[in-house]
């Protein structure tokens, strides 16, 4: 749900409002940020439900409940835009004279994937970094598609998801621990985990792996935990805000309706702005951190 398609909703909760009852601006709020077996249609179209009850059976795990949802059908429909995008891009740069430089989408998006590549992937990463950029690219657009769907009329954010954050976090932590013990070997990347100063013998080696193991083994889990909450609490504040502002003028009444509905109206088009550059940010921040990670567990000296 988009601040444009929740103003809508808000105008309709208040028209329906029970006479005498309060507008419940909360609950409006959390009804539209969290997730759900619904989808908001443009206009006539109504309500787009979705198939429920697609439960199985994990034996011990219990029963896992695997129905589609909405920030499910958000995050196929972003992978489903980033496909549309790049493959034909992909498939005019094979086409493409050697010399020959590309020409509008294409020069844009090229000369953005460089400056990954130059100053986000391999500043950060250094030697065998080129391994890397595809994957940091493909975080990048993906979280900023999922990030700008949730500012178009009647899409949604699902990166305001916990759960979308911590699997692209999981995937990340994932690929930096292998990359590590990749590079460092297995007593090397142990030791990353086991370590004790140099010099260090008897027990006071001991006490000082008592000390470091637990910090160290912290350290590791702390990375995709600062991954997911930065992204989900970004995405999720700025339309909380949003919301909030368009919320007063259904809270305000007579005369003051009006002024509230000018003031808000000029502060939620400035925060729009502001979540755009948001957008964008939060989607850099994300890929950056994942190649900083890499970087520095490939190099842990």
């Amino acid at each position: 749900m988009t601040p444009f398609t929740g103003m809508l909703a808000m105008q309709e909760a208040a028209e329906h409002a029970p006479e005498g009852g309060a507008f419940d601006l909360g609950e409006l709020i959390m009804h539209h940020l969290t997730d759900s077996h619904e989808i908001e249609l443009p206009f006539f179209l109504g309500t787009w439900h979705l198939p429920q009850g697609w439960n199985v059976n994990l034996g011990p795990l219990g029963v896992v409940d695997l129905a589609p949802t909405k920030h499910v059908v958000l995050v196929v429909f972003a992978a489903i835009v980033c496909m549309l995008v790049f493959i034909p891009l992909a498939w005019a740069a094979s086409r493409r004279k050697e010399g020959e430089a590309p020409k509008g989408l294409a020069g844009g998006m090229e000369a953005m994937m460089l400056y990954f590549r130059d100053e986000v992937v391999r500043r950060n990463i250094g030697h065998g970094a080129d391994a890397f950029a595809p994957y940091i690219l493909t975080l990048f657009f993906f979280i900023l598609t999922m990030n700008l769907v949730g500012l178009v009329p009647w899409g949604g954010s699902a990166t305001g998801n916990l759960a979308v954050t911590a699997g692209l976090a999981v995937c990340s932590f994932v690929l930096v621990e292998v990359s590590g013990m990749r590079a460092l070997g297995f007593s090397g990347y142990m030791h990353t985990i086991f370590f004790a100063p140099p010099g260090v013998k008897g027990f006071m080696k001991v006490a000082m792996l008592a000390v470091f193991v637990p910090v160290e083994i912290l350290g590791k889990l702390t990375k995709p935990f600062a991954l997911t909450i930065r992204l989900f609490a970004n995405m999720t504040a700025g339309h909380t805000l949003i919301f909030a502002l368009g919320g007063l003028i259904f809270i305000a009444s007579g005369g003051i309706a009006l002024g509230v509905a000018g003031g808000t109206a000029a502060m939620a088009i400035g925060v729009m702005w502001l979540e755009v550059f948001v957008a964008f940010l939060q989607a850099y921040v994300f890929a950056m951190l994942t190649a900083v990670f890499i970087g520095l567990i490939r190099h842990a000296h």
